[in-house]
């Protein structure tokens, strides 16, 4: 599938204005790969990652789907060679302070999911910033992970809950699955409907192990610096084509939205 220059901005018209996901979530895997194989340093992988991921969030916007969630740093990434994770929070840095005001002129809001204490302060300072500024924001929810780890959230949310009822807030039969939603950093988003992840690896690396339950998983053998639109329109074209049962009878992805 080929995009025109009219496709760029608007929806391609093979996809189904109605039956896009709501709610898409990425795990952005290959920037070091792409950067060996181009013969330059991992940190330039990053770089060109980054820009994808601006492209890409200016894409859901274009195209009506209105939330993006990305896995930028995981809690297991600490564990990479101190020159690239300082590399990553000093690039996380440099784009807030580039793109904040041009997010916020695009109606994007900003937010950021895991344990943000361990970051450098300047750089919790500058998230709190770009929260609370755009805030009031609802073209696109952009949701980004950073030392976020899917088991750490879960074990954090039962303690939140087991506080709960140990204060008499709530009883212990007051813990369903909505408690638990609640109870989550994700609170008041919706799961995603499509996971994608690219550079060919087949796995969640615990990321959003709850919300991903129902998700439909889409893995791309394309390093994440070369996922540009045409890729993500292939991504929902296939997206399109699935039939999302939720544990039912089959029901038809354009007749029914999903």
């Amino acid at each position: 599938m080929t995009l025109t220059s009219d496709d760029y901005f608007s929806l391609p018209a093979d996809l189904h204005p109605q039956a896009l996901p709501a709610h898409v979530a990425v795990i952005m895997d290959g920037n070091g790969r792409w950067a060996t194989r181009q013969g330059l340093p991992r940190v330039a992988g990053h770089r060109q990652g980054a820009k994808t991921v601006k492209d890409l969030l200016r894409c859901c916007n274009d195209w009506g789907i209105g939330a993006l969630t990305v896995y930028a740093f995981s809690t297991e990434n600490w564990r990479r060679p101190m020159e690239e994770v300082n590399f990553l929070m000093r690039l996380f840095d440099r784009l807030l302070r580039r793109e904040l005001a041009e997010m916020q002129q695009e109606g994007v809001r900003i937010q950021f999911l895991g344990d943000l204490s361990p970051l450098p302060e300047r750089l919790r300072s500058l998230m709190a910033e770009a929260m609370a500024l755009t805030r009031p924001n609802q073209r696109v929810q952009f949701n980004v992970a950073v030392n976020y780890g899917g088991r750490e959230e879960l074990v954090n949310a039962a303690r939140n809950l087991a506080h709960q009822v140990m204060s008499g807030t709530i009883s212990l039969d007051g813990i369903d699955e909505a408690a638990l939603g609640r109870a989550l950093l994700t609170e008041g988003l919706s799961d995603p409907d499509l996971l994608i992840r690219t550079s060919g690896e087949q796995r969640l690396s615990n990321f959003l192990p709850w919300q991903l339950a129902y998700t439909e998983l889409y893995f791309t053998d394309q390093l994440w610096p070369e996922f540009d639109r045409a890729a993500f329109h292939q991504a929902l074209h296939w997206y399109q084509s699935r039939q999302r049962r939720f544990g039912g009878l089959a029901r038809s992805p354009i007749a029914h939205g999903f």
